[in-house]
């Protein structure tokens, strides 16, 4: 199965998961569960709220347990938060102000959540592998952020 083919499904089991549900923190677990059981070469799979204008706190999540509270701007996640873009990271080890939460990780991508066209939570994916994601897996991270966020 080609990458955008398997994003597509995704999506769509996604979109079935969440239909009709408004809770978003449940929402939230089965997303991460999703996505910890059908991504290959991942580590960690789960969600960061924005929890003031200075720091985010932990959501849902699957893997090993992990950092509580990043501040704004620090490490990938406060990063893809505070900058408002995906961040798609090879290298973690060599992207500057790197919060190492699980020493495993290698790779990361990370896609900020928005609601009433403001950063409310960001969608965190870990990787063992260096280079796991590429420029598919953005597209296809994205389109299912871009589902969930028509549930808030």
């Amino acid at each position: 199965m080609q990458k955008q083919d398997f994003y597509s499904s995704l999506v769509k089991q996604a979109q079935s998961l969440i239909a009709g549900e408004r809770n978003v923190i449940a929402n939230m677990a089965n997303i991460s569960a999703l996505l910890f059981t059908s991504l290959e070469d991942i580590n960690w799979a789960g969600f960061y709220f924005v929890d003031s204008p200075h720091e985010l706190v932990l959501g849902p999540f699957q893997g090993n347990p992990a950092c509580i509270r990043i501040p704004m701007g620090k490490g990938v996640c406060g990063t893809a938060a505070e900058s408002q873009q995906t961040q798609l990271v090879e290298d973690v080890h060599a992207f500057a102000g790197h919060i190492a939460c699980d020493a495993a990780s290698n790779s990361e991508i990370v896609i900020p959540v928005f609601k009433d066209q403001k950063v409310f939570a960001v969608l965190d994916i870990d990787s063992p592998s260096l280079a796991r994601f590429d420029e598919q897996d953005k597209a296809g991270l994205e389109s299912l952020v871009k589902a969930f966020e028509e549930t808030l």
